[in-house]
């Protein structure tokens, strides 16, 4: 800057773009009313201690470090267009990216040691290793390793094809073209080559190879547009500036050097903190300044920059780890129940080697001349005698301990792992190819992205919903204003569909806004009029607060017809979008947008106004203000923001009635539902706007602490305002959100809506919504002190617990609990969480959350919304589904047992983070209701049906053992034990577990109440898992026992019992699982009749091979009447108790899904309502 004043140098001074995005989920700001104190919780925060949602602790220390110059040693140096020189010192990562996992030699030993995570891998492989000693071959070598390799080996062929995708990707990505500053001349280079310092130039249309600072652009005001669909997924093009210091520099006539030191690669893609030193000026660059990798340049012809973040330091990259892992709860208890089997399996082995170690010391005078020890070795009659193959009693059990484990190895299921990763993924496809949940708006259909939690989704207690964008469309229209104490929402509303509207010439042709909106008569004639009066001046200036404060984008379409143009506005944000468009139906149309300057068309004439300054919104202050340099030379500071934020930066010493008027008007705009914005300006004086340039000036160029700094410059100018007027704009509800917040409560699913949205607006929302109904005693607790939180707290949970007790007894419909059915709404603002999150009072909320049915949260911050979640899910057994479409909403998606993001108007970062995403929130239902019912029942039963096939085998093998004087020999071929779990048994389990369906989807969502199977968990719990084993045993029992009796003192030999026994179990498994199938199709049918018919065929070859042991074994025992005898014996004895044991339950204690099966089946035979008298209650399982 020169000494020349800087009101006389309008057209000259930077715009102050803040640092921080209103939505950046990677700085996530609270502030605690009533103090100012500010913590930034980063990712480096979140990772290296606890988080805390609630209060935040103090920003001093950030603060005076942000005051110091820092140290070449504490930032990176980057040389302009001296590549050399920027990588001498440290040599930066170069700009090839590789995403690929494996290369050709770390393939093999890296996705094994990935694989052997699962402790059930290492058992077998542990197995196998001992099936490899001589003093320990049951099985032979090569039969051992087949169940393990086949396992690791379909892993890995997955693995790999998926790695290769991603190298060739790769490939494709390093060899991408640029035009790189070389020799004074830009000459093609490939993206891998690329280094940090260099100087690039990107063409329109063209994405961009690197993190790089501009320089200059095509548009002699230095601005360009960049669309990061790629990077956040926000479609809407974003504003960046090149310095106009830098901004006539051509590197092909001009050598451009200089010093650029900026932060070290982090992975904040909204934030950038640098300074750069050019031609003996030092200026601050910001996020406005800095165009990312994987953005697109769009509507700009070229851009010049200088690389400082490439390849696997660039911020697309640093994001690309994806959302955390999540693991199904099902998975998890299942794993217990695995722990029991290995108990089970110890106990096993050591009966069987302590019956040995009995019968060795029993029969030890024997050993001698016994064909299975012979421990005098006779072979050599010149020789001394020696022991032969004996090693000793000890060693013997020991032997005997380890060899009963290779043979009842199967116990523990390896097949069960990759069994249910093919039934979530054959779910998955079946979920995304649901017409039900396909979006015709946004064409967009469910995705899956997390496969392992598809059975969480039939478990779920809480949802915790987003408000806009979620339960709203996000879609906003201006409906109405109070401007200077007026309300303009009572007159007759015409539409501007009857005519054109407004609209400008402009050489010769029309252009008018893309999107029209209804504009009230009485409001339009006084923007007409200019200044000419008193209510006029302000409706003037409340209108263009409105085309100036926003960070909107104007531009020109073209239309069908040559003489008509459109203007579209560009903007992060629906609200501006909406109040922007709401302008320029009055006669205020924003035409151009410049890092300098703006031009409006007020009313006909085409003003420019000099941008001074700009302080965008944040979370923390709530607004957004900009500083306008009039043609007069004036300068006046516009502001608009939440009520509860202006109105502290209000001079209420200035027409108090105005004010009065204008929070009146707010409450009953917000009581409508609607969503309301404040505005405020004022005139600065010249000495104001100097204090305020130089502290933006100081702010700006610190490289550490610069947010905080900037908002406390934004908090210093944004006072003393006179309130202009509010706006108020209608955000609508999806459609079927009331329909499905209701499905929802039926079903016994409690649902919390978290907004940042006011009170009034939220409440609204809520009665529209059917969340809330006139029948609730609402509870509404708005504090500013942890003690008066405390007080508000334990009033209402002695409300509360009346109102429970009174509705407990008096209420008896939907067929829920009394606790669930208590008409109380808690509803609580984001000041009183503060105080009450990471604080003793957390235990009094969750305890007054569980007496309410709805807890409606507003005000809240992006981090409290998380920490409303872990209030719940560290307190309760109960799975939590959290769902929104939002950056602001990843905290929370993140935090739930399931996440759901909703692909809506806020970009994809929602649904970046998610497990599940989809068009509308009315898709929950289905996919809860329906799938999720599916999904949890057929995995249920898969597991049990897992456990209960093995552990038939086992038993088989194990009374065997009983009977050949413990000498683990197996009457059964070797490889029918490998055959078992891999062919003869695998696939009907599986297809049972993609297609059954114990109710129609019709079913399902009519009687919501079905959904509370799930929650009580009735598909898969410790009592059914002992009821399996005991059923078990029986069969078992009854397989091994009935061929034994009646082959007693026959001349049968083992392998052709053995065959007997391989048969029966087969055909009785697959029988106990077709007593379970309900949905009967072609695919079940050809899977387990093909499974038998399978194993007959296996049988037949491997007793038709003369090197195996059993050589024609099937064929002798298959002649006589007495095999064909044994099998019908054995299936009917087995299968008997168990068909007695369900036919009792279903007649005398039948649960809802059985009831409502009866029903669906004979529906003439049972009434609808005896269907719903007959539903048990949906109870809340216990705390933690």
């Amino acid at each position: 800057m020169d000494s020349k004043s800087p009101l006389e140098n309008l057209h000259s001074i930077e715009p102050a773009i803040s640092s921080s995005s209103r939505r950046s989920n990677f700085s996530i700001q609270s502030k605690a009313s009533g103090g100012n104190s500010i913590r930034e919780v980063n990712f480096s925060d979140l990772g290296s201690k606890p988080v805390r949602y609630g209060s935040r602790g103090a920003d001093s220390e950030t603060y005076s470090m942000s005051q110091k110059e820092i140290n070449d040693e504490d930032a990176r140096l980057v040389y302009i267009n001296d590549s050399e020189k920027t990588n001498e010192r440290f040599e930066f990562a170069g700009n090839s990216i590789r995403t690929g996992k494996y290369s050709i030699l770390t393939f093999l030993p890296r996705n094994l040691f990935e694989q052997f995570h699962r402790v059930a891998y290492v058992y077998f492989l542990v197995i196998a290793i001992l099936n490899q000693l001589p003093q320990l071959a049951v099985f032979g070598r090569g039969a051992s390793i087949m169940p393990l390799a086949f396992v690791l080996l379909i892993t890995a062929v997955k693995d790999a094809y998926e790695d290769y995708r991603r190298h060739r990707s790769d490939k494709i990505e390093n060899n991408r073209l640029a035009s790189v500053l070389v020799n004074d001349q830009f000459q093609q280079k490939k993206w891998k080559n690329i280094q940090v310092g260099e100087v690039i130039k990107i063409h329109a249309n063209e994405t961009i190879p690197c993190d790089m600072a501009l320089l200059s652009t095509s548009d002699p005001t230095g601005v360009a547009y960049v669309q990061t669909i790629n990077l956040d997924g926000e479609s809407n093009l974003k504003t960046r500036y090149a310095k106009q210091e830098t901004l006539l520099k051509i590197p092909e006539k001009e050598k451009v050097t200089g010093l650029i030191k900026c932060e070290k690669p982090n992975r904040n893609i909204y934030g950038f903190q640098a300074n750069m030193e050019i031609d003996g000026k030092r200026l601050s660059l910001g996020p406005s300044n800095i165009i990312l990798r994987g953005c697109e340049l769009k509507n700009t012809a070229w851009v010049v920059g200088v690389a400082v973040y490439a390849g696997r330091e660039t911020k697309a990259m640093l994001n690309s780890s994806g959302a955390p892992s999540k693991r199904s709860r099902l998975e998890s208890q299942m794993n217990l129940e695995i722990i029991f089997l290995s108990l089970f399996l110890i106990a096993l082995c050591t009966v069987v080697s302590v019956c040995a170690a009995v019968w060795l010391r029993h029969h030890r005078d024997e050993l001698d001349y016994l064909p299975f020890y012979r421990r005098k070795d006779f072979s050599d009659p010149d020789e001394d005698e020696k022991d032969y193959n004996y090693y000793g009693w000890g060693m013997e059990i020991f032997f005997t301990f380890l060899m009963a484990v290779i043979v009842f190895q199967i116990m523990i299921p390896i097949s069960l792992y990759i069994s249910m990763e093919l039934v979530r993924v054959g779910q998955a496809y079946f979920m995304i190819r649901d017409t039900e949940m396909y979006d015709e708006s946004s064409n967009s259909r469910f995705q899956c992205r997390a496969l392992n939690i598809n059975e969480d989704l039939g478990q779920i207690k809480y949802v915790f919903s987003d408000k806009t964008g979620t339960l709203t469309e996000n879609k906003m229209e201006f409906q109405c204003a109070s401007i200077w104490g007026v309300d303009y929402s009572g007159g007759k509303v015409t539409s501007q569909e009857q005519h054109d509207g407004y609209f400008v010439q402009e050489d010769g042709k029309v252009l008018r806004p893309k999107m029209k909106v209804k504009t009230d008569p009485e409001l339009l004639q006084f923007a007409r009029r200019g200044k000419e009066t008193k209510e006029s001046s302000h409706v003037h200036d409340f209108f263009l607060a409105l085309a100036a404060c926003n960070t909107i984008v104007p531009l020109i379409v073209e239309t069908s017809d040559p003489t008509v143009k459109l203007i579209d506005y560009q903007g992060e944000s629906p609200d501006e979008q909406a109040l922007v468009y709401a302008a320029a139906a009055y006669g205020f149309m924003l035409i151009e947008r410049t890092s300098g300057h703006i031009v409006i068309d007020i009313q006909g004439e085409r003003q420019r106004f000099n941008v001074l300054g700009m302080h965008e919104f944040d979370s923390d202050r709530k607004r957004m203000s900009v500083i306008l340099g009039f043609p007069d030379k004036s300068v006046k500071i516009f502001v608009k923001g939440a009520d509860t934020s202006m109105f502290s930066v209000i001079d209420r010493s200035y027409n108090m009635n105005v004010l009065r008027t204008t929070e009146a008007h707010l409450y009953s705009y917000s009581s409508l539902g609607l969503r309301t914005l404040v505005v405020g300006m004022r005139e600065l004086s010249t000495s104001e706007f100097e204090e305020w340039h130089s502290a933006f000036e100081a702010a700006s160029t610190a490289l550490m602490g610069r947010a905080a700094l900037l908002r406390k410059v934004a908090s210093n100018i944004e006072n003393n305002l006179y309130v202009l007027g509010a706006s108020a704009i209608e955000d609508k509800l999806q459609r079927g959100v009331p329909e499905a917040i209701e499905s929802l409560r039926t079903a016994g699913i409690k649902v919390w809506v978290l907004t940042g949205d006011k009170q009034e607006t939220a409440i609204s929302i809520g009665y529209s919504s059917k969340l809330l109904t006139s029948k609730m005693t609402q509870i509404i607790i708005n504090s500013n002190s942890k003690d008066s939180c405390r007080k508000s707290l334990e009033d209402a949970i002695i409300m509360s617990k009346k109102l429970t007790t009174i509705s407990g007894a008096t209420n008896s419909t939907g067929g829920t609990s009394g606790v669930d059915l208590t008409p109380v709404a808690l509803i609580i603002d984001g000041t009183s969480l503060v105080y009450i999150l990471d604080s003793e009072l957390e235990e009094m909320l969750f305890q007054l959350a569980c007496n309410c049915s709805v807890v409606l949260c507003c005000r809240v911050a992006p981090l409290q919304k998380a920490g409303i979640v872990a209030l719940v899910k560290n307190r309760t057994s109960d799975m939590t589904l959290a769902i929104g479409d939002g950056a602001n909403d990843v905290s929370m998606i993140q935090m739930a047992d399931v996440g759901v993001g909703i692909s809506g108007q806020e970009g994809r970062q929602a649904v970046m983070a998610s497990d599940f995403a989809m068009g509308q929130f009315r898709f929950l239902v289905p996919l809860l209701l329906v799938h999720g019912h599916w999904n949890y029942q057929r995995m249920g039963y898969m597991i049990l049906y897992n456990f209960y096939r093995n552990a038939v085998f086992v038993l088989v093998l194990f009374w065997y053992v009983l009977f050949t004087c413990f000498t683990l020999t197996t009457a059964i071929n070797e490889w029918s034990s490998v055959l078992y779990s891999v062919i003869y048994t695998s696939v009907p389990t599986i297809v049972v577990g993609i297609l059954d369906k114990d109710l129609s989807r019709r079913m399902l969502l009519n009687y919501p109440q079905l959904y509370g199977a799930g929650q009580r968990q009735e598909c898969y719990n410790r009592r059914l898992f002992w009821i399996t084993m005991i059923d078990t045993l029986w069969q078992s029992a009854v397989v091994f026992f009935i061929p034994l009796l009646a082959y007693w003192g026959s001349t049968i030999d083992a392998p052709s019992i053995g065959d007997l026994w391989t048969l029966a179990v087969v055909i009785l498994v697959n029988l106990h699982l077709a007593m379970d199938v309900i949905r009967w199709n072609w695919i079940t049918h050809a899977a387990i009749w093909g499974s038998i018919i399978a194993t007959c065929i296996c049988i037949i070859v491997i007793d038709a091979l003369p090197s195996l042991v059993g050589y024609w074994a099937i064929f002798e025992i298959a002649k006589t009447g007495l095999f064909w005898l044994c099998l019908l014996a054995i299936i009917v004895a087995a299968l008997i108790p168990r068909f007695v044991v369900k036919v009792l339950y279903q007649l005398y204690t039948p649960c809802d899904v059985q009831i409502a099966r009866e029903a669906e089946k004979f529906p003439s035979q049972m009434t609808s309502g005896a269907v719903e008298l007959e539903m048990n209650a949906i109870l809340d399982p216990p705390r933690r």
